[in-house]
């Protein structure tokens, strides 16, 4: 064996999904079954996921998060001029989203220790144009989800909830989606249940699920099941402009049974997040995002740290740029929006705007989190995380 393959090896990658023998037969029985696109796998997956996590919910399947983000708020028929607020602290297809439905966004800023949306900010950032708000349930945990709902339900502003990061999360003993206007779930190999790549929107209006339905498959009246399949008919009325965001079966084979496991992978990622809080509680140089206060079910989808960067010799960058070469794999989640290229120079957010969001995208980075990594590789990220740490203090 090489010296480069010898790397390989020993590197501990920073998420890998966890598929089974079930998963792979489902998949093998739809590549054989002669209906691999959006079918009855799709519709099985989709009930199934509403019978988990929203039983009285509409549910709808997209190939992404962003398709079903971007169909969320198509559905709000957002006009020039309007705004939604949301976190600066997340994915840009988040705020992407915003500007491509022609909307402005304004950016709340978040808690210092737990990274979630700040209610109260979010309260002075609204104004008669304000339509919608999206709260992202950052790593697992949920936002304060009772407060933000009835400030937007007495200002009669819409709430998208981005769940991409929460599938078994549970907030005041309710599983987010249960109960939502709309939340939105991901399922790219990164998160706690994968489809490959693939997404689910649970809302609790009719209407507004069937137009969502509808702009998911090209905006017509029909899917390809419903007129291709026996007894269907291939006639289709399209009804308004859509997309191409419908999922295959193919995925949804994956899904159906990830989900059937999905509790177990959270009970695994939870202890392996105590182990990690445990290891680094008297750890110099370091600080986990910690879980809120109010009660809650934390999915730990990412076990996100900052540094102390007064304490040491190097910046965030530097540091994990060293972790990646002892063979440690981590992930950056998630540098402010609000400074990016485009939203600095298209908006004019400046640094200062956001300070707890600017201090801990300076900081924070997200270390190997995920069923299959061993007692023995996460005791290795703990000694590299510490080793890296002690060499660079000033």
């Amino acid at each position: 064996m090489s010296v480069q393959d010898d790397k390989k090896r020993d590197f501990i990658p920073f998420c890998r999904p966890t598929i089974g023998d079930d998963e792979i037969a489902e998949v093998v029985d739809c590549l054989k079954s002669g209906w691999i696109t959006t079918g009855p796998k799709t519709a099985r997956f989709e009930q199934d996921f509403k019978d988990a996590f929203g039983p009285e919910q509409e549910a709808i399947a997209v190939n992404s998060a962003t398709a079903g983000l971007h169909l969320s708020l198509l559905s709000l028929d957002l006009q020039q001029g309007d705004e939604v607020i949301t976190t600066s602290i997340t994915w840009p297809s988040t705020v992407n989203n915003i500007v491509i439905c022609g909307a402005r966004p304004v950016f709340a800023d978040v808690d210092k220790d737990t990274l979630q949306i700040d209610v109260e900010d979010v309260a002075r950032k609204m104004t008669s144009r304000t339509r919608a708000v999206i709260p992202v349930h950052f790593a697992g945990a949920p936002v304060d989800l009772d407060p933000l709902r009835q400030m937007c339900e007495a200002r009669g502003v819409g709430v998208i909830e981005d769940a991409a990061h929460a599938a078994g999360t549970a907030y005041q003993g309710r599983f987010i989606g249960s109960d939502s206007q709309v939340a939105v779930f991901s399922f790219h190999p990164i998160k706690n249940m994968t489809t490959g790549e693939g997404g689910m929107i649970l809302c609790n209006n009719r209407e507004q699920a069937a137009r969502m339905r509808r702009l998911r498959f090209h905006g017509i009246s029909r899917d390809a099941w419903k007129r291709y399949s026996k007894g269907g008919s291939p006639q289709y009325e399209v009804i308004e402009p859509g997309f191409k965001y419908n999922m295959l079966d193919m995925q949804a084979a994956l899904g159906i049974h990830q989900l059937r496991r999905l509790s177990e992978f959270n009970r695994v990622r939870a202890k392996l997040a105590q182990d990690y809080m445990s290891h680094l509680e008297d750890v110099e140089g370091v600080m986990p995002v910690m879980p809120p206060s109010y009660p809650h079910e934390h999915a730990w989808h990412l076990f996100v740290v900052r540094l102390e960067l007064e304490r040491l010799r190097v910046d965030r960058d530097e540091f994990i740029a060293q972790l990646q070469e002892e063979g440690v794999g981590v992930g950056l989640h998630f540098p402010a929006v609000h400074l990016q290229k485009f939203y600095r120079k298209q908006y004019g957010f400046t640094r200062g705007q956001l300070p707890n969001s600017e201090w801990n995208s300076d900081r924070l980075f997200s270390l190997p989190l995920y069923p299959g990594l061993s007692k023995v590789d996460q005791a290795r990220v703990v000694e590299t995380l510490e080793k890296l740490l002690k060499r660079n203090k000033r």
